[in-house]
C-alpha cells in the first residue's frame, strides 16, 4: 500500500538514537529508529516538525524517556497495515508497561493460536515503535528476540519500563 499523500515527517533525537516520526492529520503513522530493519523509504515525505501530531509525539516520547510518562495517548493512523497486522498492533497496545508476553501468547490473544510466526512477522512490521509496544514481546522463556531497532534498544526500553533488571 502506498503511503498516504498527507503524510509528513520529522526527526527526533532520542536517548537511544535518532528517530524518524511520521503523521497524518488523523494520527501518528510512524516512529522508527533511523536505519532499523523494516524502516520506511521516506523519500518525498515533507518535513514538517511543527505539525501538531508530530509535536505531540515528540513531547510524549521525551516525557517517556525521562520517566515522566508511563504510556501514550496519541491518536494513531495504522491504515498502512493489513487487517491482520492492525489486529496484532492493537493487541500490542494492551500489553501493560512493565510486563512482557510471548509471541505464542500474543497469537492466542488475536485468536490465531497456530499463527505465532505470522504474528511475529506483524510485530516486526509495527510502524509505530515504542508507542505500539512491540518491544514487550519476548521469546519463549523470556528470551530477548527480534526487535527491528536492535536488541540493545529492546533491552534498554524494557529496563526503562521496569520489565528487566
Amino acid at each position: 500500500m502506498k503511503a498516504p499523500s498527507d503524510l509528513v515527517s520529522c526527526r527526533y533525537e532520542s536517548p537511544l538514537g535518532p528517530m524518524l516520526l511520521a503523521a497524518t492529520d488523523t494520527g501518528v503513522a510512524g516512529v522508527w529508529f533511523v536505519g532499523q530493519r523494516h524502516g520506511p523509504d521516506s523519500t518525498g515525505w515533507p518535513e514538517q516538525p511543527d505539525h501538531p501530531m508530530l509535536h505531540q509525539a515528540r513531547q510524549q516520547l521525551a516525557d517517556y524517556f525521562a520517566g515522566k510518562r508511563a504510556g501514550f495517548d496519541l491518536p494513531l493512523d495504522l491504515r498502512l497495515g493489513t487487517a491482520f497486522q492492525q489486529s496484532v498492533w492493537q493487541a500490542l497496545l494492551r500489553i501493560p508497561r512493565g510486563e512482557t508476553t510471548s509471541y505464542g501468547e500474543l497469537s492466542r490473544r488475536v485468536g490465531k493460536p497456530q499463527a505465532a510466526r505470522a504474528v511475529g512477522a506483524a510485530v516486526g512490521r509495527n510502524p509505530v515503535s515504542i508507542v505500539v509496544p512491540c518491544h514487550r514481546v519476548v521469546g519463549t522463556g523470556g528470551a530477548l528476540t527480534g526487535y527491528a531497532g536492535g536488541l540493545e534498544r529492546k533491552s534498554a526500553l524494557l529496563k526503562l519500563e521496569g520489565a528487566l533488571m
